[in-house]
């Protein structure tokens, strides 16, 4: 035999069998060759015998196996694996340290995007880690390469790439992105003993206090502002178990397990709030909770965090990790946030927000009071700084539109006629104030994109890659609806600034599972560019 065998994964879609040949030929010796179908249908593939059996099998993202050996299961299905490995312990005493004593693995027939620490915390418009790393293997990142999120989110990149023991990077001007963010690359250096101690410690603690929760807490350090702020939002009992629960986590033994278990809390804010669970905009309805309710929304929340990233971590012991840097700082000014990376970044992997189609301080404003991360006074302004926000007051407006005008020539003719027609369409008197809104705020978007492309390109590395995920939009306007091809208009841009587009995925969307489903973004699009 003169080929090494290669099985894909079974369950994965279209667009991810792309991407999975692409990152084969990118690490693999000779060509790629179907052994039992054509492209599109073969389960197993041969590739040329030179071919790094190990190293393949620690670096692919969407492939089951590689070579015929029993322990050929690739580090990323194993990974994955984990996921019903947590699900299958049972709830109770002792459930979180019987993970550590499992010695075999179910392997997963269906698509996991949860696994290691991918699955705290929801956030609108998490992208799927696999395609991270399948990019990083496409674009031949060596070992030691720097990873740079400029937009980070809720941290997708910079955990693939600190996992692959690469040098991560992430910068977000929200901060509970870079609060969640920096805790999800933390905590892939946890000992999964220390964490699962760490859960029973603060089960015994809440158990004893339950409905004795009445020591002053976070609340009672907030500004009076933020207090007046979270009495409208959260029941009394509720913010007094709050603030049970956050003493109870302050007597952790180290800063990662404490910020583990707050992000644990930020999780259920919204759920014991008064806010409509699954509503973007601030809309209250009062529901009375149980006494304990709120604790034991919390200790569910953390036991599955806990199970979910310690069997992670119990499955690849002594496995290199790379160091992570993330803070908060604007995507449009990167390099002068990181000045010593000019120059020196390997790659750049984004998933930009989308033009005008989430409320994002908005949407975390609950957190970012009680975490003490962002006064509430502080909101709006914060908001209006964001790329792709939404709400504008008519003096901005008139002040990007005018910008607008002046500046077209540095936007593509399309987008440049795009936002021009919107504009005109939207000249009828009936017309809302969020539709008048949208040409101005739609012609910031794209001027900020262009700022950020610009810094990507100032921090990359000559032939150094740049790969955005881009979600397209559509709107209403006089009456007609409008296809807003955001993909099409990046590329553009970013060709006028210099980039080569080098590769090109369309992803069908699937039905989101989180609790902002409803605004979901009908297309998506994985570009790849070069800066020469």
């Amino acid at each position: 035999m003169n080929n090494l065998t290669c099985r894909i994964k079974p369950y994965i879609r279209p667009f991810e069998r792309q991407l999975a040949l692409r990152e084969l030929s990118a690490l693999a010796s000779g060509p790629v060759v179907p052994l039992d179908g054509d492209d599109d249908t073969a389960r197993t593939f041969a590739v040329g015998r030179g071919s790094d059996a190990l190293g393949l099998r620690e670096a692919l993202a969407y492939w089951q196996s590689v070579g015929d050996r029993v322990d050929g299961i690739t580090a990323q299905l194993r990974g994955e694996a984990t996921l019903a490995t947590a699900r299958d312990v049972r709830k109770g005493d002792g459930a979180t340290e019987s993970l550590l004593k499992r010695s075999s693995l179910k392997l997963p027939n269906q698509r996991c995007l949860r696994y290691a620490t991918h699955g705290l915390h929801e956030y609108r418009g998490k992208f799927f880690p696999q395609l991270v790393r399948a990019v990083m293997n496409i674009a031949r990142l060596p070992r030691d390469a720097i990873v740079l999120d400029p937009m980070c989110g809720s941290g997708t990149t910079l955990v693939e790439a600190r996992l692959s023991g690469r040098k991560a990077y992430g910068l977000d001007m929200n901060p509970l992105s870079v609060f969640v963010t920096d805790l999800k690359c933390r905590a892939l250096s946890l000992r999964p003993d220390a964490l699962t101690s760490a859960y029973s410690n603060l089960r015994t603690v809440l158990g004893n206090r339950m409905g004795h929760c009445a020591e002053p807490g976070r609340f009672t350090e907030l500004a009076p502002s933020d207090q007046l702020y979270l009495k409208r939002w959260f029941a009394p009992r509720t913010l007094t178990e709050l603030d049970c629960i956050d003493g109870a986590i302050r007597n952790l033994p180290n800063r990662t397990l404490r910020q583990f278990y707050r992000v644990c809390l930020s999780n259920i804010l919204r759920r014991v709030s008064w806010q409509k669970n699954d509503d973007l905009r601030v809309r209250r309805l009062r529901t009375e909770l149980t006494a304990g309710e709120t604790v034991a929304w919390f200790l569910d929340e953390a036991e599955r965090s806990t199970r979910t990233v310690a069997a992670f971590l119990a499955e690849r012991p002594r496995r290199r990790i790379g160091r992570h840097v993330c803070r908060e700082g604007d995507a449009r000014q990167a390099s002068s946030a990181l000045p010593k990376l000019i120059g020196k970044v390997d790659a750049v992997i984004t998933s930009p927000p989308y033009a005008t189609a989430l409320p994002y301080i908005d949407t975390d404003r609950l957190s970012l009071v009680y975490l003490g991360l962002l006064p509430q006074k502080s909101h709006r302004q914060r908001d209006t700084l964001m790329i792709g926000n939404r709400e504008v007051t008519v003096g901005k407006r008139k002040e990007y539109w005018r910008f607008f005008v002046e500046h077209r020539d540095l936007l593509p003719p399309m987008t440049g006629d795009l936002i021009e027609r919107i504009k005109c369409l939207n000249q009828a008197e009936s017309v809302g104030f969020r539709r008048r809104n949208l040409p101005a705020l739609l012609s910031k978007y794209f001027f900020d994109m262009r700022d950020a492309m610009l810094q990507a390109s100032l921090l990359l590395k000559p032939g150094g890659t740049m790969c955005l995920v881009v979600g397209n939009n559509r709107t209403t306007a006089g009456g007609q609806p409008i296809e807003i091809h955001t993909a099409d208009h990046l590329a553009a841009i970013a060709r006028g600034i210099g980039f080569q587009l080098k590769e090109e995925v369309p992803m069908e969307m699937l039905i989101s599972r989180d609790i902002f489903r409803k605004n979901a973004v009908p297309s998506e699009r994985i570009m790849i560019f070069e800066r020469p």
